[in-house]
């Protein structure tokens, strides 16, 4: 049967080190409000031990947990807006790339292959043309503002 899940002691240590700083940020934050271990714990359904697991950063408590510990803390703040869409700029910078690239004629019958977008396969976009589309690209991407206040 193939493995499924890698353990944790095969994570990268950059994440290894990232969860420990959380679970000292979790345990700093509680402590800061006079609260026990105990307490957290009930307040969050699970039990004392694995409230001390999150404090030492132990990368196998589930997800949910953490994202728990981190809503008592701070119920205003949005995790996943971490990697929005919006907020992944590799792949933006990847797609606006793309976008910018000069297209190619494909190879055999000698005409130009069907192109995702409005470029024709013999002709290069013009650098406003690009602009517009990479312009266009980001506007998919980012939530819509205007209608919330209509």
């Amino acid at each position: 049967m193939p493995k499924q899940n890698t353990s944790p002691a095969e994570y990268p240590q950059a994440v290894l080190q990232q969860i420990e700083l959380l679970g000292q940020h979790i345990a700093i934050a509680r402590k800061r409000r006079g609260e026990t271990q105990a307490q957290w714990a009930r307040r969050l359904g699970v039990s004392q031990p694995t409230i001390a697991r999150i404090e030492r950063g132990d990368p196998s408590v589930a997800m949910a947990s953490y994202m728990m510990c981190m809503w008592l803390v701070n119920p205003a703040a949005a995790v996943a807006d971490v990697i929005a869409p919006q907020n992944d700029h590799a792949a933006l910078e990847r797609e606006v790339t793309r976008v910018r690239s000069p297209r190619r004629r494909a190879q055999g019958a000698g005409r130009p292959r069907a192109l995702v977008g409005t470029f024709s396969a013999a002709s290069s976009p013009s650098p406003r043309t690009a602009n517009n589309a990479a312009a266009g690209l980001a506007a998919l991407i980012q939530p819509d503002t205007g209608a919330a206040s209509k």
